[in-house]
């Protein structure tokens, strides 16, 4: 069983459960339908059936193996689907490309959303080219019914094709290109995650191929910190929900991502040293992530229940990362009664709006700060590579840590510091980790 701690969803559908005996349900009759109004009962549907990432689902589930998928407009079934898909990465390569001239309306170095993500991503040709299309229409968009039509999807339990029919479900699709050969369908995040949720991108090709006779593609784009990377995905088997499979990956990039390592070495040479804050050292290893958590928040503040529910966090990694940004000055809590709020400090603010390159150099300045980091950045260079994790815990141990004093600890908390160092060493030598 999880320990992990519970939110407000865990809490309500615990409650669910135990009221319609939904566990003892599924084992009977391999599912559980269940509806809107009943959910209602506890907390708005919305919040309690949008579980974009395994991560997000509430323990309950986690617990059973269990996800949930909307069949009609007000009716969910729960199973044990196999409903989510890791991502994988083909390619590492980031292709340079730019916004047309004659463009003043889009900003390579602000895109707060992915409605504008997608925008950038056509105007800049990188649709056209990662499509092989020349030619290419925006067309439907929004909100939609899915009409009828029914599929297989693996039971994890059984490890059977169980069925499953929809009838005018809702679905939504941010976006759709069509060209002389094909309709893209285009899910868009600005959230970094490990894997994604099938249905995102079933529901809307299973919609769309019965409507039109040309080639539908499916078309997962996720925008961070100034790198597009889309993925093409391929459903073998229409009617299998778990047939698909990545066809191809690129990402792509319209901001100056020009960093050398003399760059960094500069930032060193200049940086001033902090003493260490009363704040719990990170555990927070994929730097990439605390920055896309600061994109986030640039946006409005968030809770720590909207940071966990909207991102693919659970508690436990809200707590990690919004720490990490805390340690590094970039981001602030509040609390009121028993809600705790995060926000940009007004150093995050000034940097998450500087250029990409910039942006990168001064958030290297941020992290450099930090003794522990400077000394074994310093041993980095002179080694040529990143020092084992013996030599980072002796550093650590002499930076005097706040709160950190078992050896397990720093043990833990040392692969974040070589997390950390190795972005930064990524970004002069490699762009692509970036992403």
């Amino acid at each position: 069983m999880s320990s992990k701690p519970k939110g407000k969803n865990d809490k309500a559908w615990e409650i669910l459960f135990s009221k319609y005996d939904i566990l003892n349900q599924i084992d009977m009759h391999d599912k559980f339908v269940i509806s809107a109004d009943k959910i209602r009962e506890y907390r708005e549907p919305r919040l309690m059936v949008k579980f974009d990432h395994n991560i997000n689902l509430p323990q309950i589930f986690s617990d059973n193996g269990l996800a949930i998928l909307p069949i009609t407009r007000g009716d969910y079934v729960i199973s044990n689907f196999e409903a989510y898909r890791t991502f994988e990465s083909l390619n590492t390569t980031v292709i340079q490309a730019n916004l047309p001239a004659l463009i003043q309306s889009l900003d390579s170095n602000n895109i707060p959303s992915e409605a504008i993500a997608i925008n950038c991503a056509f105007a800049s040709g990188i649709l056209s080219d990662f499509l092989s299309e020349d030619t290419l229409v925006a067309t439907v968009s929004g909100r939609m019914s899915s009409d009828k039509f029914d599929f297989n999807i693996q039971n994890n339990k059984s490890g059977q094709l169980a069925p499953v029919e929809v009838v005018n479900s809702q679905i939504e699709i941010d976006a759709a290109y069509e060209g002389i050969n094909s309709l893209a369908l285009l899910e868009a995040k600005r959230d970094i995650s490990e894997d994604f949720l099938v249905r995102q991108l079933y529901y809307p090709y299973r919609v769309w191929s019965s409507r039109i006779s040309k080639k539908v593609r499916p078309i997962f784009l996720v925008y961070s910190n100034g790198v597009f990377s889309l993925y093409e995905y391929e459903f073998k088997d229409p009617f299998v929900y778990n047939s698909l499979e990545l066809i191809q990956n690129k990402n792509y990039s319209i901001a100056d991502m020009n960093i050398s390592m003399s760059d960094l070495e500069l930032v060193l040479q200049n940086v001033v040293l902090q003493t260490e804050p009363e704040v719990p050292f990170p555990q927070a290893d994929r730097f990439k992530r605390v920055i896309n958590l600061c994109e986030l928040l640039l946006d409005k503040p968030l809770s720590r229940e909207e940071v966990t529910e909207e991102y693919a966090f659970d508690i436990r990694q809200t707590n990690y990362y919004t720490d990490a940004g805390r340690y590094l000055g970039l981001t602030e809590k509040s609390r009121e009664s028993y809600k705790v709020t995060y926000q940009l400090t007004n150093k995050g603010k000034q940097i998450m709006k500087l250029s990409y390159r910039n942006r990168q150099l001064e958030l290297s300045r941020c992290i450099l700060q930090h003794k522990v980091f400077h000394d074994i950045f310093i041993s980095c260079l002179q080694a040529g590579g990143m020092p084992d994790k013996n030599y980072i815990v002796k550093i650590m141990k002499e930076c005097n840590l706040y709160h950190v004093d078992k050896d397990s600890t720093f043990e833990r908390r040392a692969s974040t510091v070589s997390g950390w160092l190795n972005w930064m060493l990524g970004i002069a030598n490699d762009p692509a980790r970036l992403q």
